[in-house]
């Protein structure tokens, strides 16, 4: 049985203009003291064509963590566009909340975004150079996409090894 359960996210603000932050709420449950921290990260998927778009917004880490409910708000700013192919700034995508215990992915919250121009003349006639600030975001929350992993939260972590001469 995990360690750790995420039990609600919740995304503050949605739908949002592109170039609003992320404010995603997060709870879980410890269903044991963890001394070591855990590492969560935002992820924003660039293009299904390659990772190398993807863009970590934001990668923090939470501990040492009580036994019990505990919850936090994962602050990200917006991705950065230029960094995206211009054809898939606009149009469907994913976001990934991914959560790590020493170096173990154990959970992966994914949801879809649909990104779009606000005005329906710009949808209609999308200008040649995308207008980021006509952009809206909406995070469709209803469906996320669990994923799970079972890791080894007894794992010790790795000492380095000396060297001898």
């Amino acid at each position: 049985m995990a360690s750790v359960q995420v039990s609600n996210v919740i995304l503050q603000g949605n739908p949002a203009k592109y170039t609003d932050e992320f404010n995603f709420h997060i709870r879980f449950e410890a269903i044991e003291d963890i001394s070591d921290d855990l590492n969560w990260k935002l992820v924003y998927v660039g293009s299904s064509e390659s990772e190398k778009y993807d863009q970590i917004l934001e990668d923090v880490v939470v501990g040492p963590i009580s036994r019990g409910l505990n919850e936090f708000v994962l602050n990200a700013p917006c991705p950065d566009f230029t960094r995206i192919p211009t054809a898939d700034v606009l149009g469907v995508t994913v976001i990934l909340i991914i959560c790590e215990y020493k170096e173990q992915e154990f959970i992966r919250v994914g949801y879809y975004v649909n990104n779009d121009y606000e005005e329906e003349e710009l949808r209609d006639n999308p200008p040649e150079k995308i207008q980021i600030d006509k952009v809206m975001r909406n995070v469709l929350t209803e469906q996320p996409r669990v994923t799970t992993h079972t890791i080894d939260w007894h794992k010790s972590t790795p000492t380095a090894q000396l060297m001898q001469c």
